[in-house]
């Protein structure tokens, strides 16, 4: 029975729901006639889909279709609270004013979040992408319900932990990795635990797996229960943005969490203004060439 929801507040579902798209070639993630997903959830695998001709409308297949149906609101941010973010950067205030309907969604689910960060480890977004549609399309399972065609729910723990190293080369992923989301895996069901410590002490736990820093656990917070400031130190390519975007020069991560200090505890709040800004830092040197693992 589909669900309606009218949010109390401005919403751009797209915009809200774009962060757990992993590339144009994601199996678990579409837009066909409105936005579908795919879960793993407590009661099992699911499909939903999601239309917005005014109010949201939501409908929902196979095993977990209630439970994804009755976290709509909170998958949408409507547990967000962006009250007392103060904007601290022209950028960033001029970023807030044309996105009104940015909101921190919450999945409430670790393990789908953290598959796919940990493949995006050191690795280039295209090599990553490329591991978790293969491993989503080999060991994850049909998307229940009328889904668009080929689209799958990720694999579950237990799948991944009957993965060969065969199968794990075939998908283009390194033994660090596959170590990370083995000994992940291994730990999944105390994991789901951190979406409901939330923040430090939710972040906390994940790093507790070998193969989980500050990077990957700050990528599942803002997915699994929409940290506002779980900032991705770390990444490859963050903090030279967020320093060009509003200091017009490069910085580290030292000197990102200096700037972004006013803005705790949202500090991943203005993070996603300034991606969403259109702001680009220089480019200096060629695109890093993807490597194959499945050719070593």
């Amino acid at each position: 029975m589909p669900r309606t929801w009218r949010p109390p507040f401005p919403l751009d579902v797209a915009g809200v729901l774009g962060p757990l798209r992993r590339g144009p070639g994601d199996v678990a993630y579409r837009e066909a006639g409105g936005l579908w997903l795919t879960a793993n959830t407590p009661s099992g695998p699911a499909t939903l889909h999601v239309t917005r001709p005014d109010d949201v409308v939501a409908d929902a297949w196979g095993d977990g279709a209630d439970w994804l149906l009755d976290r709509l609101p909170a998958l949408l941010g409507a547990d967000d609270d962006d009250a007392a973010f103060e904007c601290h950067h022209p950028l960033v205030a001029e970023s807030r004013r044309r996105r009104p309907g940015l909101r921190l969604g919450s999945t409430g689910r670790v393990w789908d979040a953290l598959l796919p960060a940990v493949l995006e480890q050191k690795v280039t977004v295209v090599e990553a992408h490329r591991s978790y549609r293969e491993l989503c399309t080999r060991f994850g399972t049909p998307a229940p319900g009328p889904a668009p065609a080929g689209m799958r729910v990720p694999p579950t723990p237990r799948a991944v932990l009957g993965i060969t190293d065969w199968e794990w080369h075939r998908a283009g992923v390194d033994g660090a990795r596959r170590r990370a989301l083995v000994a992940a895996a291994q730990v999944a069901h105390r994991l789901e635990a951190a979406a409901e410590l939330r923040g430090d002490r939710g972040r906390a736990l994940l790093r507790k797996v070998p193969g989980i820093g500050v990077w990957t656990a700050a990528e599942v917070a803002q997915r699994a229960w929409g940290d506002p400031d779980a900032v991705s130190f770390g990444d490859f390519h963050l903090a030279g943005l967020v320093g060009w975007a509003l200091l017009g020069r490069p910085l580290d991560d030292d000197g990102m969490a200096e700037l972004l200090t006013p803005y705790a505890p949202q500090r991943h709040r203005a993070v996603r203004y300034v991606e969403l800004s259109g702001a680009r830092k220089p480019r200096f040197a060629p695109r890093f060439a993807p490597r194959d693992y499945r050719a070593m």
